[in-house]
């Protein structure tokens, strides 16, 4: 008589991981922009452009790599981050170099700075940076979990990052960059990803104090005086980067960042009231004094009062831009046809949503913006998924740094708030731009997959294992 043992496999439930389905979506997100430049080639030449094949072969290059790499290292990730991200960069590049055919640009470079060079080869040199570094993310960021052991040091990174441009000159009236060697970099980019990692890992110990409330007015449940602390010392550093390097742009999105994420770690509404109320009151307060910001303020209110005698040409970028989004229409002129590259040097950055305004009109306006919103509404269902507070808090940080990026630049060129400066994420031309927002898609792609994955099979109990008697 032989004994055979049949003890019952310890595994995981299965689950899929829709890597085919991202594949699939990947393919559009890189057939749409080539059909966009083909549309922009025809449209100024009446043939088809000689960069269309090299265009379409780098974008796919790019994607068929993010792709292979998320498929071996984060296999249960969300499948509509990496294609969504893929399209507003690939987008973004047509865009940047159907500004780059702009013969009115062309002249005005070679007029104030002694010859042009084209952006979108630079722009497409950024984004295959940027997917390098979300393949680095992916690789060496096992598990999100391992960034909340340096909140702190976060903390003193993010400070650093945003005091840095003090140190450097003014551009365009605002202390935002960094030039080092001759490499420009804009640090507030980078300082979003940073500064959510300190708030998520300050708010996931903080939030149950920060929850209590002393009284109620008004319907409102005030916080304990001394929970006011810190976010009255985040509104005072907002207002110091305000203050000293003008810029409302990365004020914004810093205290606002941080009053989301404190709402959504305590569910108290009044943190939100409070926010709203000091950072409105801080920049009437700063725009009162300061000059770079009373002429956006000014633009903002009446771009067509200051548009011929303002010398920050603030009024007339804001009211070029208003006069672009009105001749779109609903349809737009069509890629290639429109008058936005009058705005002048920001064209392809600040104002690149004034092309697909007046080019794609109303329709093409809130297809992007549409987009952007699914970015924004998949980082929030990674933040549900998340199985772990510290995960939940930094992909509600991540997701709200986004959002709020994307309405201060709509908000700003469409003329519904006062003029930042900041640039539309993957969009735009700029290399930091491109390179912290890939990092940023990258952070959400490792905790969609650490919430999606699935939970191991509890183990068999004793009885659970079979002896079989073979008998001879």
């Amino acid at each position: 008589m032989s004994v055979v043992t049949n003890t019952t496999t310890i595994g995981a439930i299965e689950a899929p991981s829709r890597r085919n389905t991202e594949l699939f979506m990947l393919a559009f997100a890189v057939a749409i922009p080539v059909f966009a430049y083909l549309n922009v080639g025809l449209a100024l030449d009446g043939k088809v452009p000689a960069g269309m094949a090299g265009y379409g072969l780098g974008l796919g290059l790019l994607a068929g790599v993010a792709h292979l790499v998320v498929r071996k290292f984060a296999p249960y990730s969300d499948p509509l981050l990496l294609p969504l991200a893929t399209l507003l960069n690939g987008l973004g590049l047509v865009l940047i170099w159907r500004l780059d055919q702009s013969p009115r640009l062309i002249q005005r470079a070679k007029y104030l700075f002694g010859g042009f060079s084209p952006d979108a080869p630079k722009q497409l040199l950024y984004s295959a940076l940027g997917v390098a570094l979300f393949a680095a993310v992916l690789i060496l960021l096992k598990d999100h979990r391992i960034l909340q052991r340096y909140t702190y040091i976060s903390m003193a990174a993010g400070l650093a990052l945003l005091i840095l441009p003090m140190f450097f000159p003014a551009v365009n009236g605002a202390k935002i960059w960094v030039s080092i060697a001759g490499f420009t970099i804009q640090p507030g980019e980078f300082a979003k990803i940073v500064i959510a990692v300190f708030f998520s890992g300050y708010l996931m110990v903080k939030r149950d104090a920060l929850a209590l409330a002393s009284r109620r007015f008004l319907g409102l449940y005030l916080p304990r005086g001394r929970d006011l602390g810190p976010i009255l010392a985040i509104w005072g550093l907002s207002i110091l980067i305000l203050v000293f390097e003008t810029d409302l742009g990365t004020s914004l999105l810093f205290f606002g960042l941080f009053v989301v994420m404190l709402y959504v770690a305590t569910e108290r509404t009044s943190w939100i009231v409070f926010g709203l109320l000091m950072s409105i009151g801080g920049a009437v307060g700063v725009a009162s004094f300061e000059p770079h910001v009373q002429s956006r303020v000014t633009a903002w209110l009446d771009p067509f009062s200051c548009y011929k005698t303002d010398a920050t040409g603030a009024c007339q970028q804001i009211g070029d831009s208003l006069i672009s989004f009105g001749s779109g229409g609903t349809l737009g002129t069509g890629l290639g046809q429109g008058n936005s590259d009058l705005i002048g040097f920001a064209a392809n950055a600040d104002f690149i949503l004034t092309t697909v305004g007046e080019e794609l009109g109303l329709a093409g306006t809130m297809a992007f913006l549409m987009i952007y919103a699914l970015i924004v509404e998949r980082g929030v269902r990674t933040a549900l998924a998340a199985r772990d507070p510290f995960g939940k808090l930094l992909a509600i940080g991540l997701s709200g740094a986004f959002a709020i990026q994307v309405f201060v630049v709509a908000g700003g060129v469409m003329g519904l708030i006062p003029l930042t400066g900041m640039t539309m994420p993957f969009v735009a031309y700029g290399g930091s731009s491109v390179l912290a927002n890939w990092a940023l898609i990258g952070i959400l792609i490792r905790i969609s997959d650490t919430a999606r994955r699935p939970a191991p099979a509890p183990a068999p109990s004793s009885d659970a294992e079979m002896t079989q008697v073979v008998r001879p």
